[in-house]
């Protein structure tokens, strides 16, 4: 074990020069890996199709390679499934990682081998940052746990596709086989109530060091062990458990419940998606991510409010200024081009280059032209949760436009797992939260265009 322990402490000290060298390149870098994805994509069918050339310029990429969606590319998706060569990337990419899309239904997007040894490699480097930081090098001598889809694989025409998380775990590397969970077998089972409670039967008096996974599904496993053990919190049932790693979700709503399940438990975040791995978090006293900036992404990004409004210049890394809200564009070694994945994300620091993300280019209320957006919300929420106490599960908002009595308004629908102390200094706190961060909101309240919002609390598991 004390081997074990001094070649993590090894890596995690490499890895540190290494993120430190490439941090402080990252406009260079995203340069040159402009270069190489402009010179393969000469090669391929839609870079034919766009006239593309091996020393084709930002300028004349931009001009000639418009932004694209899932629906834009999804012609030449069809082609990858049936076999064709050289589509969008040369060759075929090793697998699909299917997802969930807001506009398209499933998506199916590739992942090239190069891509995917990217992903592994970026968590790879977070933990090991994790590690180097918090002198935690005991992890490796416990159990380590993945709340992951299914790791069979089924093909969409001629390629091999699953969940990412899916994919990932047919990658894991053979020394860590035998600290992996859950197994193979129960990681297969694709009834979340059954995997749940194989799980809890596989991990129950196991030494779990760390654990991964998004929060509802991370906290559904715990309460069901608390249930089952009648512990009085999660720390007890695993005492030597240290890290809980998360991404793919906003945080925010489960961090108090989380907390109380896990209170001596470190939060570490990851931005990965089944197009590329963007960001983590390199120190987890600070909640913005560092932006990867030599991972086989190259970045653009428009001034939000300009995107929606079909205007908006595609700038570069060097360009960003903080403070203001960016739709992502990204092209990869996947070959996705002038993609927008659809997230937007704001400059908290360019010296190394930190982002936050808030939220999604098509999540926001304009229903009587306020435009509150996602960050708006779950800031709001935020606050009045530290202020007056209480634990959330889920939420979404919509507009009432038509009310049946009084003025239009916001409607919340929260999940709450305990409810705020003073429920209605909670409401007003949240509103008021909310014209503070949005004039456009603020000023149609004031006015009596429509009335404060409305919180309605319903059942946990409603949204599912």
């Amino acid at each position: 074990m004390f081997f074990k322990r001094l070649i993590v402490s090894f890596l995690a000290r490499k890895n540190k020069k290494a993120v430190d060298a490439w941090s402080k390149k990252s406009v260079d870098n995203q340069e040159k890996i402009f270069t190489k994805l402009v010179t393969t994509l000469a090669e391929t069918k839609y870079g034919k199709k766009i006239g593309a050339n091996e020393k084709m310029s930002l300028f004349d990429f931009q001009k000639k390679s418009p932004i694209n969606s899932y629906e834009d590319l999804s012609p030449y998706i069809k082609l990858i499934s049936m076999g064709e060569k050289n589509v969008l990337w040369p060759g075929r990419p090793a697998y699909f990682a299917k997802t969930s899309g807001t506009t398209s239904g499933v998506k199916f997007i590739p992942l090239t081998t190069e891509m995917l040894k990217n992903q592994i490699n970026s968590s790879k480097e977070a933990l090991l940052l994790y590690a180097f930081y918090q002198k935690k090098f005991e992890a490796i001598n416990g159990k380590m746990m993945f709340v992951q889809g299914s790791p069979i694989l089924k093909k969409y025409g001629k390629i091999k596709t699953g969940r990412l998380s899916g994919i990932v775990a047919n990658h894991i590397p053979f020394f860590l086989q035998s600290n992996r969970l859950p197994s193979f077998k129960t990681n297969s089972i694709e009834n979340w109530e059954k995997k749940t409670e194989n799980i809890i039967n596989e991990t129950i008096g196991c030494d779990l060091r760390l654990i991964g996974g998004i929060p509802p599904w991370v906290i559904m496993y715990f309460q069901s062990i608390l249930k089952k053990t009648h512990k009085e919190n999660i720390n007890v049932v695993f005492p030597n458990l240290s890290l809980y790693v998360h991404g793919g979700v906003n945080f925010k709503p489960y961090k108090n419940t989380l907390r109380s399940l896990l209170p001596n438990v470190d939060f570490l975040e990851l931005y990965p998606a089944s197009e590329g791995f963007f960001a983590y978090q390199d120190d987890i006293k600070d909640d913005a991510l560092l932006l990867l900036t030599n991972h086989g992404v190259f970045y653009e990004f428009i001034e939000s409010n300009e995107f929606l409004k079909g205007e908006g210049q595609r700038i570069t890394l060097k360009d960003v200024v903080l403070g203001k809200n960016y739709v992502l564009i990204i092209s990869t070694c996947s070959g996705l081009w002038s993609y927008n994945i659809g997230d937007t994300v704001m400059f908290v620091n360019l010296n190394p280059y930190k982002i936050v993300i808030t939220g999604r280019i098509k999540h926001y209320i304009s229903a009587f032209g306020e435009h509150v957006i996602s960050k708006e919300v779950e800031t709001a929420l935020d606050l009045c949760l530290t202020k007056f106490g209480g634990e959330v599960f889920s939420f979404t908002v919509c507009p009432n436009i038509s009310p049946e009595n009084g003025l239009p308004h916001h409607d919340w629908f929260i999940e709450f797992v305990k409810k705020p102390t003073n429920f209605s200094s909670f409401c007003e706190y949240l509103d008021a939260s909310l014209r503070k961060q949005n004039i456009y909101y603020n000023d149609l309240v004031k006015n009596n265009i429509i009335k404060p919002l409305v919180v309605n609390c319903v059942k946990v598991g409603s949204f599912n």
